[in-house]
């Protein structure tokens, strides 16, 4: 199902652990990007899966562009990195981006388009492209970072460093490396356990109104309210709220 070379998929107890695994440094190149499209499209149509951690293997969670290619970059190059980042955001399934080391260029993109982030001591995030004759990521780095601090890595190609990244609320743990997989499948068990269409719904819905005016933002949200309400998954949370039992949530 998951024929993919420059990463792997492993799926158990409703959780895809999704790992980069193109070394030395997980660059990105036209195949890596359409192995992320390919792969996150099928993630958010897979039932048996209900929550994403996506990591790299190795010391670099993404250096971002390989600059090592040959050829010159083309349109279709950029689209493909383009399409490959709205893969993530617009997947089903809530992302976890368990940052295991430098975020850097499109490594940073990716990470921006998870929902949310972990982070090891040894991770950080930065804009490099000033230094390599290159630019992208700004747009995507704006869901993560004050106006100040992204013109300070944009121009002068400052990386962040983890802690940093925790103190700004900019990922909710920076943990020892050997506890980054663990903690990040602890919060993906947690939301694997709700109902899976509340949590879809309710993805969908953060990202629809990311953009929006506040009256429009919450009027969207009344109507995925409305439908929510009338799922079978709905009425089990209610029953067993009232019941004082753990629900048991079907998709439906």
């Amino acid at each position: 199902m998951y024929d993919l070379t420059a990463m792997r998929v492993e799926i158990d107890e409703h959780i895809a652990l999704v790992t980069f695994d193109k070394p030395p440094v997980n660059a990105q190149n036209f195949t890596f990007q359409e192995e992320v499209k390919a792969c996150f499209d099928q993630l958010s149509v897979d039932d048996a899966v209900r929550a994403v951690v996506l990591t790299g293997a190795g010391r670099v969670f993404s250096a971002g562009t390989d600059l090592h290619r040959t050829a010159p970059v083309t349109r279709d190059d950029l689209r493909s990195a383009r399409e490959s980042f709205h893969a993530i955001v617009e997947c089903r399934k809530p992302v976890i981006g368990a940052l295991n080391g430098p975020a850097l260029g499109s490594g940073l993109t990716v990470a921006a388009s998870c929902d949310l982030l972990i982070a090891s001591q040894t991770a950080s995030l930065g804009l490099p492209e000033i230094d390599v004759g290159l630019m992208g990521g700004g747009r995507h780095a704006q869901r993560l970072f004050s106006h100040s601090l992204l013109r300070r890595m944009a121009l002068t190609g400052y990386r962040v460093p983890a802690p940093e990244l925790y103190r700004l609320g900019i990922v909710e743990a920076c943990v020892e490396p050997d506890a980054l997989i663990p903690t990040a499948m602890d919060l993906a068990r947690e939301i694997a356990s709700k109902s899976p269409l509340a949590v879809q719904l309710f993805k969908r819905t953060l990202n629809t109104i990311e953009y929006m005016s506040l009256r429009d933002g919450y009027r969207y949200e009344q109507e995925m309210t409305l439908d929510i309400r009338n799922t079978q998954d709905a009425e089990e949370a209610m029953r067993a709220f009232v019941e004082k039992r753990k629900p048991v949530f079907t998709g439906r």
